[in-house]
């Protein structure tokens, strides 16, 4: 836990912030880093300390849940006064003290203490993650690589960008920002990255504004990297989301070729359009994936990018609310849709070109074990390399896979 973020001044109205959040996660079932966007957008009158205690706390509170909930130990019954008490419990775990306000009355301060102390003797405990998520974990990838990794989610996520090539070079970007007062370093890994040192609001900015960089983490950005994509070449998203990584692709392409990016969710598709007129690439078109479709794209790319849906485990800094969505029989439906996606979507590539196979996991059953099964049944494609990036690292946690298509 980092409780130095933390120690300031409680105002009624923030920490009120705080619980409505949690309410809306807890008992309506939304994802938290939507509910805390649409509250920082909705209230424009916290100022930067009371927008980052508040993403902050709840941010920590769901990453921490089962540690605070068992250290507590009352029954949760997700009301009002129940997330009060539970805000309290990971104040004080945190060596905090508390304001003499009604909604903590009658905390137990060491008896707290104390249950915490005992739990985090107890990985899944001290991890804060479900059982069935510590028994596979430990399954796929060995009790020392899961206790790392796991440790290393629980951090909080850094804070990177990447600079827009067709518009600007990495150094004007950073001079700027700099100016500002928001510094950054680069890293040779990730050549269009900038990692910025102290989380900022970025959305306002005029240069985000004006598509001279997006935020997106430095795995992430491996991935268009992976296509090794020409300028002229015709390349598939085919679950391309809001379009961050066709975006990302057009640069690499110097705006030249066609990215034809697809996906089921109409929505996510105007958002990508959107994105892509924000960074001035112009050569993307958008498609609603059905069958048909699919049919009529058979043998033409010259570079297909599946990004999968998947378990999401490698991102958990950034989306802690998905190791309380997700179950054991949930990642067996993932892998089943993966599998399908790779047999019916491998089709688009046309003979000699390349397929990545990512996703955000770091389970090898979602990724190496899913890449040897498609291979055994589809002789036409061999593997070029694969790489998983680990949350040990310092980024998100991702899986890579290219592939060649060598015949009909």
């Amino acid at each position: 836990m980092h409780p130095e973020i933390y120690r300031m001044k409680y105002y009624r109205t923030t920490l009120k912030g705080v619980i409505d959040l949690l309410q809306k996660i807890f008992v309506e079932g939304l994802y938290a880093d939507k509910v805390i966007s649409y509250a920082l957008k909705n209230n424009p009158k916290w100022g930067a300390r009371d927008r980052s205690f508040v993403a902050e706390s709840t941010y920590e509170l769901v990453r921490w849940w089962r540690l605070i909930n068992e250290s507590l130990a009352e029954e949760n019954d997700n009301s009002v006064t129940n997330h009060y008490r539970l805000f309290a419990t990971w104040q004080l775990i945190n060596g905090n003290e508390l304001p003499d306000w009604e909604e903590f009355a009658g905390i137990d301060k060491n008896k707290i203490i104390e249950n915490a102390s005992k739990l985090k003797s107890d990985r899944k405990v001290r991890e804060s993650i479900p059982d069935w998520l510590d028994e596979l974990g430990s399954k796929e990838l060995g009790e020392e690589v899961w206790s790392r990794e796991i440790a290393e989610l629980n951090k909080p996520a850094k804070l990177v960008i990447r600079v827009n090539t067709i518009k600007i070079t990495s150094g004007q970007v950073q001079r700027m920002l700099k100016e500002q007062e928001i510094e950054t370093i680069t890293s040779e890994e990730y050549p269009d990255a900038l990692i910025v040192l102290k989380r900022k609001n970025l959305h306002n900015l005029v240069q985000f504004k004006k598509g001279w960089f997006e935020i997106q983490d430095a795995s992430s950005q491996l991935v268009a990297q992976y296509l090794q994509v020409e300028p002229g070449m015709k390349v598939i998203d085919a679950c391309a989301g809001a379009g961050g990584k066709s975006v990302h692709i057009g640069a690499l392409m110097n705006n030249t070729g066609t990215i034809i990016s697809m996906d089921l969710n109409e929505k996510k598709l105007e958002e990508l359009t959107r994105r892509a007129e924000r960074a001035g690439v112009t050569i993307i078109e958008t498609r609603v994936v059905n069958d048909l479709v699919v049919d009529q794209l058979t043998n033409i790319g010259d570079r297909l990018l599946l990004d999968v849906p998947c378990s999401g485990l490698g991102v958990l800094r950034r989306k802690p609310h998905t190791k309380w969505k997700l179950s054991a029989e949930k990642i067996e439906e993932i892998k089943n849709v993966q599998k399908k996606i790779l047999s019916d979507y491998s089709k688009m590539l046309k003979p000699g070109g390349l397929m990545v196979y990512a996703t955000c996991s770091i389970l090898p059953g979602e990724n190496e074990l899913q890449i040897e099964e498609f291979l055994k049944t589809h002789p036409a494609f061999e593997l070029e390399e694969d790489r998983k990036v680990m949350p040990s690292e310092g980024f998100d946690g991702f899986y890579m896979a290219r592939v060649k298509r060598i015949s009909w």
